[in-house]
């Protein structure tokens, strides 16, 4: 191009006397951009004849220059001249055509790049060589070094520690290329007294000064005769009232285990209890006499002061309080304070089946409690990674971790902390080096306030709701993943079962070769490796809060809980001495663990999840509730008519039956090379969760919506408890409300099935 430009220059001597205006037009349809030529030349043959030579020569009779030293006539002149210029003009828009081309092709090649992920439905790599290769990207080595990192003696909620890791996290994704960002959230917690002490005196004793405490406990002071009662379970308290000692106004002294602090506290408040003093017996806990325990009591999870909205950014909400938060007085005690008091109670003998106590505690045992905890606003980080799907990128699996502990909290968060981080390090290299192609998006997360209840999760889920209950198909959590060696159990979503029982099999100790359902789970792997998923599990909110299937799981000392949770005691070396010094080679076997149930739901063309499983689980309830039901009606016939029946909720379970049925046959017929088909398929498979969770509820009154296995009077639970309770005479008990829930529980069964079922001419109206 530049040639050509010399080139017309140099032959008329400078300024060419025609010109070529350019207009270059970006198309807005978003095509590449166009040249638009026109050409304004005053050179044709009349116009050189009556307009050149009149403006360009003083003198229009005279001949120009060219025109003399040639012997040509002027009209011959022009016609060689714009022969000429045409010929070079052509020349011209050639070459800025194929230079255009070279422009548009460099400019669209990155985009096509970025878009030519996948286009068909098959993956791109072959299941049995992406284990192959997560095994080859982890190694007990690794994990010294990110344990070493990852370790820190106070990592507390809000405090520069906790910040500090957040940002060595924060720091690890984006070297791994992952699209990272950080969440902020200002919470409130209760901390312990920083001047004043928590306190309690026995007997007109000595004045014992507490350093552990229990946050969201109500502060004050009381005075009350003390009972003792075990693990303050709900059968616990019964069997106390069934001998009819007086529960009113006493302080409950109970044994840590069984059960979370904030139920014992909760089951307490219920028996109209005073307060409630809880310590680790040496028969279950050996950590010393005087070890503190802290913890926290709210019935819930996540920021209790924000119940169902998420707390960013100071915003101004109504000023509420989660019904989760108790009436009275909670505090931990040492062992060796509760033994002191244990061994000058009165009144009544123990239970035999309770043991080692010899009693109970009578009306002159009296004890004072003062609790003086201090409500402090704290900003907590939650840090993001995620590695981005290449067909269907806008669905994820999420991984989650806590980073935050009471003290050094090596089993609680560092293990966890590290298998995250190792597990975006290595899926992230398979991804740039080995050809890895996701189909779907995994999302690392690292949480700050898990031991204040789950809050850093909670609060995201909260603030995110909508878009994570379309979006996220399921959630692993990595909590406590190593806290033995001889035990592995595993808590989860029915739903997820299929995928574990996979990874069971599929993964293998290194050092053994034999796989963990061989080594943990012979027989019924389902009684001997799954268990309830807990309240103070932080899948347990992902699950009956936001209705995304999850799943919780980790090495264990067999029957025996780890003993450190809740202390200062929670080290490198104390989880040495529970493990033989093993924890790099579990923490290996449990990243492959997570990384295999991820890998496989990001890999395969369809979401590996059996929607019948929650068949059987919903038929047993629905016969248990038929015989209380019938049991009722035949003890208290005033109170619930024969009419009453559970035809409809019957009904309802037969939809969901068939419906499920379908869907299976669906997945067995479906030609995976469609993807549209595909992604209908797994959309249908991930409204079963969501739509287990009672639309009829409000998610701050009744976070754990999920009416399998959450809480409250709207489960199916909840229409037993409220049967037994009519059984028994209950005042609180409602005939006419027990009729609203089972209308209720009843519809939302039935509404599960016909959004299983997919398309509106597809339901069973059968109802």
């Amino acid at each position: 191009m530049d040639q050509a430009r010399s080139t017309i220059s140099k032959i008329f001597n400078g300024e060419p006397h025609s010109y070529t205006r350019f207009n270059l037009t970006q198309n807005m349809e978003g095509d590449n951009s166009q040249v638009e030529m026109k050409l304004s030349s005053d050179m044709d043959e009349e116009a050189g004849e009556n307009g050149v030579g009149a403006h360009l020569s003083h003198n229009a009779n005279r001949k120009p220059y060219v025109a003399q030293k040639l012997g040509r006539t002027p009209k011959n002149l022009c016609f060689m001249a714009a022969t000429t210029l045409l010929i070079f003009i052509i020349a011209y828009m050639i070459g800025s055509l194929i230079q255009r081309k070279k422009d548009c092709a460099a400019s669209v090649l990155p985009f096509e790049e970025a878009v030519a992920h996948e286009t068909g439905a098959a993956p791109l790599m072959d299941w049995d060589d992406v284990k192959k290769l997560l095994a080859q990207k982890l190694s007990a080595s690794n994990f010294e070094t990110a344990f070493s990192e990852f370790s820190s003696v106070n990592h507390r909620a809000g405090s520069p520690g906790d910040e500090d890791l957040g940002e060595k996290v924060h720091k690890r994704f984006k070297e791994y290329n992952m699209n990272t960002w950080i969440d902020e959230h200002y919470i409130k917690v209760q901390d312990p007294p920083a001047s004043r002490f928590n306190k309690l005196v026995f007997k007109n004793g000595q004045e014992e000064r507490l350093d552990g405490f229990l946050s969201y406990s109500t502060n004050g002071k009381v005075t009350g005769a003390i009972l003792y009662a075990y693990y303050g379970q709900e059968s616990d308290f019964r069997l106390l009232q069934d001998r009819n000692i007086n529960l009113n106004g006493r302080v409950m002294l109970v044994r840590a285990g069984k059960i979370s602090f904030a139920e014992k506290v909760a089951n307490a408040a219920k028996m109209n209890a005073s307060a409630v003093l809880i310590y680790a017996d040496l028969a279950d806990y050996s950590i010393g006499d005087t070890t503190q325990l802290f913890g926290h009591v709210h019935l819930g999870s996540g920021d209790p002061y924000t119940p169902g909205f998420p707390s960013f950014n100071h915003t101004q909400f109504p000023p509420v309080q989660s019904s989760g938060l108790p009436k009275i007085l909670a505090q931990t005690i040492t062992t060796r304070m509760a033994n002191s008091i244990l061994m000058n109670l009165g009144g009544q003998s123990v239970p035999q089946e309770w043991g080692g106590v010899t009693k109970l505690g009578d009306e002159n045992d009296v004890i004072t409690v003062e609790v003086n905890n201090v409500l402090a606003e704290k900003k907590i980080n939650n840090v993001f990674g995620v590695i981005k799907g290449f067909v269907d990128a806008d669905r994820y699996v999420v991984i989650g971790a806590q980073r935050d502990a009471w003290g050094p909290g090596f089993a609680t968060s560092t293990v966890g902390t590290s298998v995250l981080v190792e597990l975006a390090r290595s899926i992230s290299d398979m991804v740039k080096n080995d050809g890895f192609k996701p189909r779907r998006s995994i999302v690392f997360a690292s949480w700050s306030a898990g031991e204040y209840g789950s809050v850093g999760a909670t609060e995201w889920l909260e603030g995110y709701l909508s878009s994570l209950s379309m979006k996220a198909f399921s959630y692993i959590n990595l909590d406590r993943v190593v806290t033995g060696r001889n035990g592995f159990k595993v808590a989860a979503s029915p739903l997820m079962y299929s995928v574990i029982a996979n990874a069971l099999t599929e993964v293998k100790s290194p050092s053994s070769d034999v796989s963990l359902r061989s080594q943990y789970g012979k027989g019924n792997w389902e009684s001997n490796v799954m268990e309830p998923l807990k309240l103070e599990n932080a899948a347990y909110p992902f699950l009956a809060f936001s209705g995304i299937p999850s799943v919780s799981f980790g090495f264990t000392s067999g029957n025996s809980e780890y003993p450190y949770f809740g202390t200062l005691l929670d080290t490198r070396e104390k989880l040495n001495s529970a493990t033989s010094g093993q924890v790099p080679q579990l923490a290996e076997i449990a990243a492959r663990f997570a990384g295999h149930m991820a890998l496989r739901l990001v890999h395969d063309h369809l979401l590996r999840m059996d929607v019948t499983k929650y068949d059987k689980m919903i038929r047993t309830r629905v016969a248990q509730i038929n015989a209380k039901l019938k049991n009722v009606q035949r003890l208290q016939p005033h109170l619930l008519p024969k009419t009453l029946t559970v035809q409809w909720l019957i009904s309802a379970s037969g939809s969901y039956s068939r419906a499920s049925r379908n869907l299976a046959a669906d997945i067995l017929n479906i030609d995976l090379e469609d993807i549209e088909m595909c992604r209908i398929i797994n959309d249908r498979i991930m409204t079963v969760e969501r739509n287990f969770l009672s639309q009829y509820v409000s998610p701050r009154d009744s976070p754990f919506r999920h009416i399998l296995l959450g809480s409250g009077p709207h489960t199916l639970q909840g229409l037993l408890n409220h049967l037994e309770a009519l059984r028994n005479d209950n005042p609180e008990a409602e005939a006419d409300l027990l009729r609203n829930q089972f209308a209720l529980a009843t519809w939302t069964i039935q509404g599960c099935a016909n959004s299983l079922a997919g398309d509106i001419w597809s339901l069973d109206n059968e109802i």
